[in-house]
């Protein structure tokens, strides 16, 4: 049976077939007939989502893959700027930093705690320069 006839041909054709052979192989002309229905609905789903993108199935548009193009490399996740975890975690480090230094330490402690933040954050600032 060739494979571009219709469903109904090739539905024919295989009950042509099965009187031909015997029953014995019903199993297999099934299971063929269903593997080329299956590739029949599936070329039209194809065609039917292709019509919808605004391109042929089989000719794709410049710069645009076909439906049987294999698909893209997955890209490479863009690393997005830090600034804003950074500064919420020198936030949320210094509030309690504040605190402890102030009380064990005094001045001099506060002034340690809050320029090591700060050192922290300049660091960080000048690495996303570099990139």
């Amino acid at each position: 049976m060739p494979d571009n006839l219709p469903p109904r041909d090739d539905l024919r054709a295989t009950v042509e077939a099965r009187r031909d052979l015997g029953p014995e192989y019903e199993p297999v002309l099934i299971e063929s007939f269903l593997e080329k229905l299956d590739a029949a609905i599936e070329a039209r789903v194809r065609a039917e989502v292709a019509a919808r993108d605004g391109y042929h199935p089989y000719q794709a548009p410049q710069g645009h893959p076909g439906p049987y193009a294999p698909p893209p490399p997955p890209r490479k996740q863009k690393q997005g700027d830090a600034t804003i975890p950074i500064a919420l975690g020198s936030l949320g480090i210094g509030v309690p930093l504040t605190a402890i230094a102030a009380t064990q330490a005094g001045p001099a402690g506060l002034f340690l705690a809050w320029t090591g933040i700060v050192l922290v954050n300049i660091a960080a600032a000048f690495g996303r320069r570099r990139r």
